[in-house]
């Protein structure tokens, strides 16, 4: 959906301006500039880079998010993407989006879709200070000792090269979905990705395949049972055998 004609009634009234100052201002006819703000056409793409420099404000967001509903001056613009709204409480903290299990299915559809992004449940951690955060469901095994149920909270990463080698992070992918893995910079635009339960191995993710990257930053579980002692855990076994039969196929070879 396209939002271009609200949000150019939205941004002029905002300044306090009429349609004719507005007009003026892009160096517009009146009449051509009314149609865009009245929906019955659509600015080309010369007139929309006009629109944009005249509010200081990109093109896609101009086009694309409801800035009645988001200010602009809540969004972050992203380095691989379009941007992520801050969304804050009465008070003006800032507020976490909660992916739940129901809502992850939709997150590779929708989280670049501020629509999406506002249906998300909010909770407010206020301890986690400044950044744009956001919780994901765990899901598996792999990275003990959280597990299914538990949310994990992320800090959004801008650039690939803030990524520090063996810090846990949420990682979202076009082939894996959502993961909560170790990261490593082992290659040049490559990451290495590890569990830390050895029982699964690691692999490489290409950065062109990065959709987001969520530093980790604290987690909420709902299991208070008593961890097994590793020598009682027949899966440690398992682990075990696994290993030593990746060491016999070596040696094999």
């Amino acid at each position: 959906m396209l939002y271009i004609s609200d949000n150019l009634k939205h941004l002029r009234n905002k300044q306090n301006l009429s349609q004719q100052a507005a007009a003026d201002g892009m160096q517009l006819p009146l009449d051509r500039y009314k149609k865009y703000e009245y929906g019955k056409n659509t600015p080309p793409a010369e007139t929309l880079l006009v629109i944009s420099r005249f509010y200081h404000i990109s093109i896609d967001i101009i086009l694309t998010v409801d800035l009645r509903k988001i200010p602009v001056d809540n969004l972050i613009k992203l380095e691989n993407r379009l941007l992520l709204p801050i969304m804050v409480d009465k008070d003006g903290n800032d507020l976490v989006e909660i992916v739940t299990e129901k809502a992850k299915a939709g997150y590779l559809d929708g989280y670049g879709d501020p629509e999406y992004i506002e249906n998300l449940q909010l909770i407010s951690l206020p301890f986690l200070g400044p950044g744009k955060h956001r919780g994901f469901p765990v899901d598996g095994d792999s990275m003990p000792p959280h597990e299914k149920g538990s949310i994990i909270i992320g800090k959004y990463v801008e650039k690939l090269g803030d990524v520090l080698d063996g810090k846990t992070y949420i990682i979202v992918t076009k082939n894996e979905g959502i993961v909560y893995k170790r990261l490593n910079k082992n290659k040049k635009n490559v990451l290495i990705v590890e569990s830390d339960n050895t029982f699964y191995p690691n692999y490489e993710v290409k950065a062109s395949d990065i959709i987001e990257i969520w530093e980790y930053e604290c987690n909420i579980g709902r299991n208070d049972s008593k961890p097994i002692e590793s020598g009682d855990d027949l899966k440690n076994l398992v682990i075990k055998l696994s290993q030593d039969m990746d060491q016999l196929k070596r040696k094999i070879g």
